[in-house]
């Protein structure tokens, strides 16, 4: 068996050169136009219209085979580079996180700790030695490829492949004849048999979903496995597998990549112009050729302009906790029926009195006290504390969750009433017939009711989030303007949905409805643009005062 550090027993020389990376070296890919330190891998310009805004970002959509090609334009390079076989460079790319600049600085100033921080074998260790072929003129001197000597090293390739060999996992006894057939070893020297390794390398493939990390099965031995590996012992499916993992994680790695969310859609998002440090000015929202909005900043499988990524998920996080603190209070407090004050029930009794009105009355059923008599009071209380500061204390929470219930109810609500309004289509397509059958309308002309229920989803999306913004904002006159440009916005909505719910009563009404439905459709878009254009620019000037740190 070979030692050899940087290639495993069944590799060879030849195998180097005809690496299977080889691709066309004119891809459409260009050099990165991003900013210094960035993966400059994977951020290659775009070459898209101008942008219609200062607020819109330009994207691509980009298939797999291209994010191949990336990763095998980035490992080619790299190969020349640093004059490595190419698994080689892809492992020490993983490793680096696809930062070429980063990873070449670190390796031109140190060989050995680049190469074993990677999970490789130093060039000067004895698992670096190639006894197959002898070098080439050429590569002679390169210490890296092939070291002219080695020390330290006991066991030759014929010593170990003439033994008997038990593999330290099953147990399993191999002659001298079977060996080279039924065990593997990689550089390391660390041998195992083929069925074993094949089990070891399924499992976490399959079950842990580990790919460019995976390490010898030697316990405290960190020499990660090369691809090649992988494919010479695990099946077609899991080494299937394994390329979509070490894929994904090379969308993973990048920021300017990320994948649709929608599913069964395999397409790739690229867009270098939404870095973390610009999602507290921009929502970088972008479209799939599948069809489908997403922000590129979070990942949000929808649009949720106008408001920013770190809003959305601080509002998604206290909707599903102070759902629960809405369900508490509803089942632990109650309206006075006297003063209507809230009461909290914090005793083990039946018997409460109001503290505000001094009214007795039972818990249970909320009637008066003295119809019950005594015998009723006979239950264990507990402790309770101050009347006044408890009452103080539940007011500012009560106070405070009937704030979140108001924008929560409308951001529920137009959430819910988009859904209607997506149903309503079905309804609306009906009605477009009925209209060519009674006014002599060509499908082209009935078009504007669909768009009409368009313009009305649209919207209604934007409302929806508008109430989350609305509730982190503080109260200023930027807020003010906010407010009113979301309430005529709509006002127009709920007119237009109105006018696509009448009924078609005769030709003349049909003309008279498609006017106004018309009218009022571009009236939405109009009060929809101003919301969000005067909302996205506000990021960008700075007008916007948040009750949180975003």
């Amino acid at each position: 068996m070979s030692s050899d550090g940087e290639n495993d027993e069944f590799m060879c020389e030849d195998e180097y050169d005809d690496d299977g990376f080889d691709q066309d070296e004119d891809m459409d890919d260009v050099d990165s136009t991003s900013e210094p330190d960035v993966y400059d891998a994977l951020s290659p310009a775009l070459e898209e219209a101008p942008q219609k805004k200062p607020y819109d970002v330009t994207w691509k959509v980009r298939t797999l085979q291209e994010i191949i090609d990336m990763q095998n334009k980035e490992i080619k390079k790299i190969q020349s580079l640093l004059e490595v076989p190419p698994s080689t460079a892809a492992i020490l790319l993983r490793h680096f996180v696809w930062n070429s600049e980063k990873l070449q600085e670190q390796f031109w100033n140190d060989p050995n700790a680049a190469l074993e921080e990677a999970g490789l074998s130093p060039p000067t260790s004895p698992s670096t030695r190639t006894h197959n072929l002898p070098p080439s003129p050429e590569k002679r001197s390169n210490r890296l490829l092939r070291p002219t000597s080695v020390s330290g090293s006991s066991r030759t390739r014929s010593q170990i492949r003439t033994e008997p060999f038990e593999c330290p996992v099953c147990c399993m006894d191999f002659d001298t004849s079977a060996v080279e057939a039924n065990t593997f070893a990689m550089g390391c020297g660390h041998r195992f048999c083929r069925n074993c390794w094949g089990e070891y390398l399924s499992g976490k493939v399959k079950g842990e979903g580990e790919s460019a990390k995976i390490q010898c099965m030697e316990r405290g031995c960190e020499r990660v496995v090369r691809e090649e590996v992988v494919g010479e012992i695990v099946t077609a499916d899991i080494l299937k597998r394994y390329h979509n993992l070490l894929n994904a994680a090379f969308v993973a790695d990048s920021p300017n990549l990320r994948w649709c969310p929608h599913p069964n859609c395999e397409f790739i998002i690229e867009c270098n112009q939404a870095p973390p440090r610009m999602l507290n000015q921009l929502v970088p929202t972008v479209e799939c050729k599948c069809g489908h909005e997403l922000c590129f900043g979070c990942g949000y499988g929808a649009s949720h302009r106008p408001v920013l990524c770190r809003i959305v998920k601080m509002w998604e996080k206290k909707c599903a906790d102070d759902s629960e603190t809405a369900n508490w209070l509803q089942a632990n407090t109650k309206e006075c029926t006297k003063c209507q004050s809230t009461i909290e029930k914090n005793g083990g009794c039946n018997h409460m009195t109001c503290k505000k009105c001094k009214w007795e009355f039972c818990w249970v059923c909320m009637g008066p006290w003295s119809e019950h008599g005594t015998s009723w009071y006979q239950c264990n209380r507990f402790d309770e504390r101050s009347g006044i500061d408890a009452r103080d204390t539940q007011a500012k929470s009560r106070a405070s969750l009937e704030r979140y219930l108001h924008y929560f109810n409308r951001w529920a609500n137009h959430e819910h009433s988009a859904k209607l309004d997506a149903d309503f289509y079905k309804k609306t397509e009906k009605k477009m017939e009925q209209m060519q059958n009674s006014g002599n309308l060509s499908w082209i002309e009935v078009q504007f009711a669909k768009q009409a229920v368009d313009a009305v989803i649209k919207a209604r999306i934007t409302l929806k989030w508008s109430y989350c913004m609305a509730f982190y904002l503080k109260r200023n006159n930027m807020t003010e303007l906010f407010e009113d440009n979301q309430r005529d916005l709509e006002r127009a909505v709920e007119n237009l949905g109105y006018l696509l719910e009448q009924n078609i009563v005769d030709t003349d009404s049909i003309a008279k409805l498609r006017q106004n439905i018309t009218n009022q459709a571009a009236y939405v878009q109009k009060r929809h643009d101003i919301l969000m254009d005067d909302t996205l620019k506000g990021y960008l000037e700075r007008r916007w005062e948040f009750s949180v740190d975003i």
